[in-house]
């Protein structure tokens, strides 16, 4: 390869003096670009030796290949004077030259801090829709199914045990994943929400009474006066709990020695950020609930039909928050003199949002044809149509956006609709499709034809915008399994078989998050979740690369085969930190020899993903690249055959 000539010809397409800042990983070159709109992409296309490019977190990025994107990113730094930079400089720089969507950049860190913990969310929904089916009256017949059959009793208690547990220490769950996610040790954001839902305190549910009837606990500390309130089923003050206690322990780990580091970090962090939880960040939040039931009661005893559409469009990003925990407060007061209120208008709203958010996610399990987004779209689904949404709405509609907006659409318009209709809820029970239970009943047609209307509308909405917007699911898996199934050895020549370099679950290169590898920009192959963080050779050969951040390999095999080993997602930006080494660029290796360590609890702990990919950069040198095995592989096993395109049957 002529590097300078390319690096001129795509300097050429990029556009004069049109490079604002320039790095490169393993594969590729990463460019933050004053315009975008001067690329001559036409030109870049017809670049032999360019493999591909796309635009992804403001860098516009050009695939070159292992071995070769170095040279070409000298030789580019020379033509241009364009100063050399990290992934990490590249990075700031592109998120300063960029304007981030506040609301999308929230949604984003709600997503990540969300959907790990949503198996255990979609247990506990649809649980709790099966006790609410069980214990409704004049569901089935004037008395509940309980009444009807007595011996169900003890069965229903246990279900709704094993229903609100997930939910009543929800703290529990999100300090775990939410001190993860802002960078801390999760074990000690677990902690620290122990300690909001302690037995001690008083419960979250009755602080609003406490407080009313004047039997709240305090605690005397240096004069001030600090409520013993818990905070079972709350969200938003456990987010900025573990967001304080994350940051402090990041602040302690660089100002402690080591030894002084391990011992008294975790101490300090808990004992600051604990004081802080009960002193300010529980009243705060706590006011600011109070000063959302406030405003959501005057803006629908103002604005009527158009305020309660207002609200029903905003009630899943209310839910997202947690403040609608808060919503029983209102609703018992409206509930204790029904003569004079008529009723609630939050349960009516609730049960549009929630059927809107189930409908959304029941058009994305038509839609995906990621066989797990689809298992879990369809859970998700009902359990959100029958009251509870969580799952949807962490799980699937916030992944991909577009599900979660169409669902507020759809709860906005049929809110409104039976706003026009004052329809009103006289007790409280599930807010979902059968939540006709609690309405009053010459309402009951009314509230029935909204439920219809958030379902048609959010149904519709997301199925024709992701039928006409299929590129926001390429990024799923193919309907079929991970790894193709393997045709008989004998009806294939093969030309070499490449070993596993290491441990763990094969997925289908397709799945991976990283568009160079699932559009096979660099070759065919397949991806692994380790299980372990040793890699080890893949076959005999030289290394042709060996990255600087060491979480790339490149090797030429005796046989002939390139292989790249890419360990995780954007790594690179680690800049070698949690990887080490056993070899340098022009090392002869044996198959199964040990090339290096990555620690993966660092990875993730950073927010990476560690997915292992192993790509065939020859490929079309070859007739077929097959998978030899399913499920999962040890390190050392056969995993790849590699037939040559020269051989026949």
């Amino acid at each position: 390869m002529d590097y300078k000539k390319v690096a001129k010809e795509i300097n050429d397409a990029l556009g004069e003096n049109n490079i604002q800042a320039a790095a490169h990983c393993a594969t590729r070159l990463r460019l933050v670009l004053k315009d975008q709109a001067k690329v001559n992409q036409k030109a870049l296309d017809a670049i032999d030796e360019v493999k591909g490019t796309f635009e992804a977190n403001h860098q516009f990025q050009i695939i070159i290949g292992a071995g070769d994107v170095n040279n070409v990113y000298d030789e580019l730094i020379q033509l241009t004077g364009t100063k050399e930079a990290s992934t990490d400089d590249l990075k700031a720089v592109a998120q300063s030259g960029k304007k981030q969507n506040p609301f999308m950049s929230l949604i984003k860190v709600l997503s990540d801090i969300f959907v790990p913990i949503v198996p255990a969310l979609v247990a506990g929904g649809l649980l709790m829709a099966i006790n609410n089916v069980l214990t409704a009256q004049d569901l089935f017949g004037p008395q509940s199914v309980i009444e009807m059959y007595p011996n169900l009793k003890d069965v229903t208690s246990i279900i709704n045990l094993l229903a609100s547990a997930p939910f009543a220490f929800l703290p529990i769950l999100v300090g775990f994943s939410a001190t993860r996610r802002f960078g801390g040790n999760p074990y000690l954001g677990a902690a620290m929400a122990m300690a909001m839902v302690m037995p001690e305190l008083v419960n979250g549910y009755s602080v609003a009474n406490a407080v009313a009837e004047g039997t709240m606990p305090y605690w005397n500390i240096f004069g001030l006066n600090i409520a013993q309130a818990g905070y079972q089923g709350s969200v938003l003050p456990v987010l900025a709990v573990s967001w304080i206690l994350a940051n402090l322990e990041k602040f302690f780990h660089k100002r402690l020695l080591n030894a002084f580091d391990y011992t008294f970090t975790p101490m300090l962090a808990i004992i600051i950020t604990g004081f802080l939880t009960f002193v300010v960040v529980g009243p705060v939040m706590q006011a600011v609930g109070d000063s959302l039931t406030a405003g959501l009661s005057w803006l629908y005893q103002t604005t009527g039909a158009i305020g309660l559409g207002i609200f029903g469009l905003f009630y899943s990003p209310i839910v997202i928050t947690g403040l609608h925990q808060s919503f029983p407060a209102i609703e018992t007061s409206l509930l204790a003199d029904v003569a004079r209120t008529g009723g609630t208008f939050i349960f009516p709203v609730a049960s549009m949002a929630n059927v809107g958010q189930g409908a959304a996610t029941l058009a994305i399990m038509l839609l995906t044809k990621n066989t797990k987004q689809k298992s879990l779209a369809t859970s998700a689904s009902i359990s959100a149509l029958l009251g509870i949404t969580e799952p949807a709405i962490f799980g699937v509609n916030l992944k991909l956006k577009f599900p979660f907006i169409c669902g507020m659409i759809a709860a906005g318009i049929s809110s409104m609709f039976i706003g026009f209709f004052h329809v009103l809820a006289i007790a409280l029970g599930p807010a979902s499709v059968i939540g006709f239970i609690s309405i009053t009943p010459n309402q009951i047609p009314f509230f029935m034809i909204g439920i219809l209307i958030s379902l048609l509308v959010g149904f519709t909405t997301t199925y024709l915008y992701g039928k006409k917007h299929a590129y926001l699911l390429a990024s799923e898996e193919p309907e079929t399994a991970d790894v193709p199934s393997v045709a008989k050895e004998e009806e294939r020549v093969i030309e070499e078989v490449i070993v596993a370099p290491v441990s763990g679950k094969l997925i289908s290169l397709q799945t991976v998050e990283d568009p160079v590898f699932s559009k096979e920009m660099m070759g065919k192959g397949i991806a692994i979740r380790p299980t372990e963080g040793l890699l080890f050779a893949p076959a005999d050969g030289e290394l042709t690369v060996v990255y600087e951040s060491k979480h790339a390999y490149g090797l030429k095999t005796d046989a002939g085969g390139e292989i790249l080993i890419h360990i995780g997602i954007d790594t690179v930006e680690l800049n070698g930190q949690g990887f080490s080494t056993e070899f340098q660029v022009g090392d002869k290796v044996k198959k199964g020899q040990l090339l290096g360590r990555f620690d993966q609890q660092k990875l993730k702990q950073a927010g990476y993903d560690d997915t292992v990919m192993v790509i065939i950069t020859n490929s079309l040198s070859y007739e077929s690249i097959t998978p030899v095995t399913e499920g999962t592989v040890d390190s050392k096993e056969r995993l790849l055959m590699l037939r040559s395109k020269t051989e026949s049957n």
